[in-house]
């Protein structure tokens, strides 16, 4: 019983960490930390919240989660040659919670992975009969259209693209500067964050908490990219990009890509009025928390009950 308590308690202090994490202040000042330890509180709950009721369900076993699985796979594969234990009632509907819990995570996941590789696939074929370089901005494909469009197609050969309105809209400076918040977008792989979150949100559209947190991570890899973008280019161009884009209503989108448009005015207030970023040892001390929260939850899934 000891193990799953502990892995159900660490599934509630993950699930209270995503409530006020989402509503703390000091992300924003530090966009990596602060999406760091989103994915650690993630990843977490996952684990914790199966594992306890696997836990639970194999504590005849006394050997934990994942070892309790074990010996119950291979004794009704052997039909109970090697010693089965009886589950009670309780025990067999945690068993098949924790299993259904656990493969309608692994199933949205897989499902989210590859929807979104089909719609890039789709977009890139869709590009190469439509779009065009230009000697203006080498290295970006321009698509003829008149409304105001930026943003990356991600992938192994990742594409910046933006439309002829947006090189119209914009002046050079400020084109330089959504350039490079794209161009961050493609060298971090900013989709491969964003893709659990996304997959988490379809299993549990009812929950707040969910749907904040893919919210939050939205908004952090957007702020991560102008951090990254304002190392080449001047933070107030930016802002004013991002403000020509609010006021020539963007084009969205589309699905499968990352785009500069998610929370506008949040991020022109931060470019404009920067805030010291956090000091070294909080991001230290929120990394090591993010460290410890991802290896806790594995290591409890192999206490024996």
């Amino acid at each position: 019983m000891i193990a799953a308590a502990a892995l159900a308690a660490l599934a509630i202090i993950s699930t209270l960490g995503a409530w006020r994490l989402n509503s703390a202040r000091w992300a924003t000042r530090a966009p990596h930390t602060a999406v760091l330890l989103w994915q650690a509180l993630g990843v977490t709950w996952g684990l914790a919240a199966t594992g306890a009721l696997l836990a639970y369900a194999f504590e005849p076993y006394g050997k934990g989660a994942l070892l309790g699985m074990r010996d119950f796979v291979v004794s009704a594969y052997t039909g109970g040659e090697g010693g089965t234990v009886p589950l009670d009632l309780p025990r067999v509907l945690a068993l098949i919670s924790g299993m259904t819990m656990l493969s309608v995570l692994i199933a949205v996941l897989v499902g989210a992975t590859f929807q979104t590789l089909r719609a890039r696939r789709r977009h890139r074929m869709l590009l190469a009969l439509i779009a065009r370089e230009d000697p203006g901005v080498p290295g970006v494909r321009v698509v003829d259209h008149p409304g105001a469009a930026a943003y990356c197609v991600p992938g192994l050969r990742s594409q910046v693209v933006v439309s002829a309105g947006t090189l119209a809209l914009l002046s050079p400076d400020e084109l330089r500067a959504v350039l490079a918040h794209e161009s961050a977008h493609a060298r971090e792989r900013h989709d491969l964050v964003l893709l659990p979150f996304a997959a988490l949100c379809r299993a549990m559209p009812f929950s707040g908490v969910v749907r904040g947190a893919q919210s939050s991570v939205e908004l952090l890899i957007e702020m991560a990219a102008d951090d990254r973008a304002r190392e080449h280019c001047s933070p107030r161009r930016l802002a004013t990009a991002l403000l020509r884009f609010g006021a020539a209503a963007a084009v969205p989108t589309p699905s499968g890509a990352l785009g500069a448009h998610t929370g506008v005015m949040a991020r022109v207030e931060r470019l404009i009025s920067p805030v010291p970023i956090l000091p070294k040892r909080f991001r230290f001390l929120v990394m090591l928390l993010a460290a410890t929260l991802t290896v806790s939850a594995p290591l409890l899934w192999l206490l024996p009950s």
